[in-house]
């Protein structure tokens, strides 16, 4: 499993645990943020879930892009297939033909590592996530004080739920799953699967049954469904075509309100080190 450490997160200690390492650009985004709910769409809204309670998606975070709608689909996959596209960050769930429910997600590049034909074999709530020896001997200040593993939670980098990717009757090691951080759909990430909110996963769970195909796009082939894309400067995708969209994106940024992802990143991971450190201590006992 993979988890992303990019992104701007303010609010990393008081947290309490490790929000900054599945983060992206953006605001804090604890259960206690606040704004108006009735700005929120009604399957984004608060919900039970067993003994948890989801939070509600910021507003802010659901972009035309981002939330999830009915879509025309002319791709060639059959009724059922959940279809993956890790360069233009979105994920379909093709219902009949020429229908499929569309979804924004989070993507990193692990994700992107990954093309072709899956099944789901496994899903489970509320997963447990533990860094990989890979992910612990590239960065051990940020993974090495988490190499035991982190519950199943809210505050866990898989949220909700997990769908678990499987190709010859062997695990892929690729997952749909959920987020610790709203913020960070519709974005890239550093490391990292294909992460949906909360919600989103939630309900994709339910709808899904094990054995479910999956196809994950390779670049060409999202080139020719998606058209060609630009990453603004806030870490969003818009159509190459969305010139207005560019340009205002760009004039933010010289203007300074948009950040420098390179500075973000390094302040990130100041502060996902630290985290780690204060959960490591925490699961511990040593707090």
């Amino acid at each position: 499993m993979w988890l992303s450490i990019s992104g701007l997160r303010h609010a990393a200690l008081a947290l309490g645990a490790v929000a900054v390492l599945a983060g992206c650009a953006g605001d804090p985004n604890s259960p206690t943020s606040t704004y108006s709910s009735a700005n929120v769409p009604p399957e984004y809204q608060a919900r039970p879930d067993g003994d948890r309670l989801v939070p509600a998606v910021n507003p802010a975070y659901l972009t035309a892009r981002n939330r999830r709608q009915w879509v025309a689909y002319d791709g060639p996959e059959a009724p059922g297939t959940i279809v993956v596209d890790p360069y233009a960050r979105l994920l379909y769930h093709v219902v009949e033909p020429g229908k499929a429910m569309r979804f924004g997600i989070a993507v990193g590049k692990e994700g992107r590592g990954f093309k072709g034909e899956a099944v789901v074999r496994r899903k489970e709530e509320y997963p447990s996530w533990t860094p990989t020896k890979n992910m612990i001997r590239t960065d051990p200040d940020l993974y090495g004080p988490l190499a035991g593993g982190l519950p199943g939670g809210l505050d866990n980098p898989l949220g909700a739920r997990a769908l678990y990717l499987y190709r010859g009757g062997k695990d892929t090691y690729y997952r749909i799953h959920g987020t610790m951080d709203p913020s960070s759909i519709g974005k890239a990430t550093s490391a990292g699967c294909i992460r949906l909110f909360n919600q989103d996963v939630i309900d994709m769970y339910d709808e899904m049954e094990l054995g479910t195909r999956v196809k994950v796009r390779s670049r060409e082939e999202s080139l020719a469904m998606e058209g060609p894309v630009v990453e603004l400067h806030t870490g969003y995708l818009v159509s190459a075509s969305d010139t207005a969209a560019i340009e205002a994106d760009q004039a933010a940024y010289e203007a300074g309100i948009v950040p420098d992802l390179g500075t973000v990143e390094a302040q990130e991971h100041a502060a996902a080190v630290a985290s780690a450190e204060a959960r490591e201590a925490e699961l511990r006992g040593l707090n």
